[in-house]
């Protein structure tokens, strides 16, 4: 927080004194050779020292006209452009107000097609630590940032959840930490323009300088600068066909001067959220015999209204300093729920005993606050950089269900009714500082840096019985605190044909959590190191073998340690644990890459004590428990293969196949005091295929499919094949200002797929139906000078280029 309150002076010392001396103004006013006026022309003051250095740049107004204040008196070279008009040039000395009349620019002779930007094919770029998945003006960069995540490579979505390596992956974004639930997640980057999104990076064995925390992998999400100076924005809009229908409406602003680049994008979502689920739970006697068979059908209409604002400001500082700014706000001031159910109860001889019905409403309310500072420098000649940056992250969460139940023999009679209502809460706060230093030890670039975060978590759940009495054995608090504080130190090495990259890491993590019901303190406090190594040569021009290790961390989210208790009906609850450990992982992987188009993994990781979800059931008092608790450890070996490659000019295709092994060893709870391991073979296979129509890029599709026989979630395992097609088609109108997209997913309705929990004497399955067949409709509207980053250079796709891009060392 320290360098919180120094940012402040910096600015003051180092941006106010270079204003305190500049006294005079430059005007003027664009026109074109019929004497009209040009608007939105970029309008940038050079220094007349080397022609190159820019002072100060602006747009011209809706009249044309533009002004620069504050201008020290000396020699400028004023450099106008536009599309569509050659670049005006003119050199010039200012001595108090200088008024440079009116300017005419001439048009271009060359074609207006020559400065068109052509849709790009998306591309992998491998490099020593990571996959480099380039989608920058590509055609999946018509959809929203979260659905080019899940048509990243490698990337597998299960049950909602992004996964790389079947381990739940981590997002970052620029390299910050998204501090997210998987819903916000969703929320925030089915928000956020594809069209700003410049790569996403897969790093399977994150470097010393990420966090250590999260066995899988991490998605970085590179967005692209706007390195245009002047104003642009959009507005967007897309409707989409389910079960029940889903709208968002969103626009993003830009705005960037010579010293100032700004950038705000907010999203207003409504949904309506079908969701079926289907149960089965055998339950067993005490002798090993089948006692009962619960069969449940749950239907649930979730009503979601969802708000979000990004929104960065870039200050250049200085010529060595620079100052970032941002804020991720999320609100979700409506998330309710309507569940209505079904159960039979049948016997050990398959007649039906008894049914019972429930219905509940379910309640939710919840605001996710992010902001971030983020300054540095340049210190000395040789290109060191020292940076640093803190965040605030703010969490609240209300939630409230009410939820009735009537009992029925089987003839329909009724027993009774019962009814429950619980209240929870849960207020987060999250503190981290970080300073990172990058510089040189003689031959060697070095990067160091120190990290504090702190989490302080209150939650609590009361629990009603039918005459609305809290029933104190069912509620309960829970108070949490954690502190983390890291280092770490790496280098890299290159020579000939090797290249060398080490980190190591150490954190000291202290824990304290008191649940206020059984006086349960679950204190913890241990340091840890976390090296990681990376290896690569190139073999002949084109081809390079690599090796990869690391050690890390898997922290329980803060939200599966408080207590909350969801009910999907009396017995059947899910439940978080303040008992939760964290699990150590450790990865190795070997590549070998072909040609820079055709790439082999092999993988192998393991986590001991891994948080996770298990279902558990208890066959006396016939509940059915979820629970948030440890894995003895998790491990799995893997071969991947990916292919990614031009097919022709208007044709790429990218390929990957992954065959793995998984197991799972899990402590028994509601069996005999013992462990139990659940394995399984299988495959991933993933083909992306993208197309390209009439060669000028304003046309362009997409198709592709994902195939997995099997996976292991906690203790459960796919019960058949899940496979799935997407179709997309994209389309561009009035030189590249509108675009409309059309997105179809899992045709075929192919992507849910029942799954079962079958060992000792546990057997229970689920089988959720949700909304994975979607066909979603966008149209975007850009303005302003959207285009004028790319106005001074005539780009044209070199195929040739991209597929001979050789390795680089990250």
């Amino acid at each position: 927080m320290t360098i919180l309150r120094l940012l402040p002076l910096l600015v003051f010392i180092i941006f106010i004194p270079n204003r305190m001396f500049s006294q005079s103004e430059v005007r003027g006013q664009i026109v074109d050779k019929e004497h009209q006026p040009v608007s939105f022309a970029n309008v940038i003051l050079l220094n007349a020292k080397d022609s190159v250095s820019v002072i100060k740049g602006v747009i011209s107004e809706d009249d044309g006209k533009f002004l620069f204040e504050d201008i020290e008196n000396q020699s400028y070279v004023l450099k106008i452009s536009f599309l569509g008009f050659a670049d005006y040039l003119k050199r010039f000395e200012v001595e108090g107000t200088t008024n440079l009349g009116n300017i005419v620019l001439q048009e271009s002779s060359d074609s207006l097609d020559e400065v068109t930007v052509k849709a790009r094919k998306p591309k992998i770029e491998r490099k020593i630590d990571r996959i480099s998945f380039n989608v920058e003006n590509s055609v999946i960069s018509s959809l929203n940032t979260y659905e080019i995540l899940k048509r990243t490579p490698g990337v597998i979505v299960s049950q909602g959840e992004l996964l790389v390596k079947n381990r739940p992956a981590t997002v970052y974004i620029n390299d910050r930490k998204v501090y997210l639930s998987t819903a916000e997640l969703e929320q925030l980057l089915s928000g956020l323009n594809g069209e700003s999104v410049k790569s996403v990076e897969v790093i399977t064995t994150p470097p010393a300088r990420y966090d250590a925390e999260g066995s899988g992998a991490i998605l970085n999400i590179v967005m692209s600068k706007n390195p245009s100076i002047g104003y642009k924005g959009s507005i967007n809009a897309s409707n989409t066909i389910a079960v029940f229908p889903k709208y968002s409406l969103g626009t993003s602003q830009y705005y960037k001067t010579s010293n100032l680049n700004a950038f705000a994008n907010y999203n207003f979502n409504a949904k309506n959220i079908y969701k079926n689920d289907e149960s089965n739970v055998t339950y067993f006697g005490t002798q090993g015999s089948e006692s009962s068979i619960w069969l449940g059908d749950f239907k649930r209409d979730t009503k979601n209204y969802a708000h979000s604002l990004n929104t960065i400001l870039d200050f250049t500082l200085s010529e060595k300093s620079s100052l970032s700014l941002s804020a991720n706000l999320n609100f979700t001031p409506k998330n309710d729920s309507d569940l209505n159910g079904r159960t039979d109860i049948y016997g050990a001889s398959g007649n039906l005993d008894s049914l019972f019905t429930t219905n509940s409403r379910l309640e939710n309310e919840g605001k996710n606050m992010l902001f971030n500072a983020d300054f540095s420098t340049s210190l000395g000649e040789n290109g060191a950089k020292l940076s640093a940056q803190a965040n605030y992250i703010r969490y609240d969460e209300n939630q409230d269900q009410r939820l009735s139940t009537t009992y029925f023999y089987g003839n329909g009679d009724e027993i009774r009714n019962n009814n429950i209502v619980t209240k929870g809460m849960q207020n987060s706060d999250i503190y981290t500082g970080q300073v990172d230093i990058n510089a040189s030890m003689g031959s060697l670039p070095v990067a160091t840096g120190i990290k504090y975060a702190g989490i302080t978590s209150n939650s609590g759940l009361d629990f009603y019985n039918s005459s609305a009495s809290r029933v104190e054995g069912l509620s309960d608090a829970l108070d949490y605190n954690e502190n983390i504080y890291a280092a770490y130190f790496s280098t890299s090495k290159e020579w000939e044909k090797w290249s060398l990259k080490a980190g190591l890491r150490g954190e000291y993590t202290d824990i304290s959590g008191i649940s206020v019901k059984n006086g349960l303190v679950n204190d913890q406090d241990y340091f840890q190191l976390f090296p990681t190594f990376y290896a690569m040569r190139s073999v002949g021009e084109e081809n390079s073998i690599s090796l990869q290790y690391s050690r890390r961390i898997e922290r329980p989210r803060f939200q599966s340690l408080n207590p909350f208790q969801y009910y999907i009906n009396e017995n059947n609850v899910k439940e978080g644990n303040p008992s939760l450990v964290p699990g150590i992982a450790n990865k190795v992987k070997l590549n070998y890459s072909y040609k820079g188009f055709l790439f082999f993994d092999l993988y192998w990781d393991r986590v001991d004590h891994s948080p996770s979800v298990l279902a558990f059931q208890d066959n006396q008092n016939k509940i059915l428990r979820t629970l948030n608790d440890n894995l003895d450890y998790t491990q799995q070996f893997s071969l991947d293969v990916t292919y990614a490659n031009f097919v022709t000019d208007w044709y790429y295709l990218y390929g990957y196949v992954s065959g793995f092994y998984m197991e799972n060893q899990i402590y028994a709870r509601e069996s005999a005091a013992e462990t139990h391991k659940i394995d399984t073979f299988s495959a991933f296979l993933n083909i992306g295929n993208y197309f390209y129509f009439g060669g000028d890029g304003t046309f362009s599709g997409n198709v592709n499919t994902y195939f997995l026989p099997n996976i292991l979630a906690g203790s459960y395992t796919y019960e058949d094949p899940q496979f799935g097609l997407d179709l997309g088609l994209r389309k561009t109108f009035m030189d590249n200002k509108i675009s409309v997209s059309i997105n179809a997913e899992d045709l075929f309705k192919t992507m849910n797929i029942p799954m079962q929990s079958q060992y000792l004497n546990q057997d229970n399955g689920f089988y959720a139906i949700s909304e994975t067949r979607r066909i979603t409709f966008g149209i975007r509207y850009n303005f302003g000078n959207f285009r004028l980053d790319d106005n001074s250079r005539t780009i044209k796709a070199d195929e040739e280029t991209r597929l001979k891009e050789r390795q680089v060392l990250d």
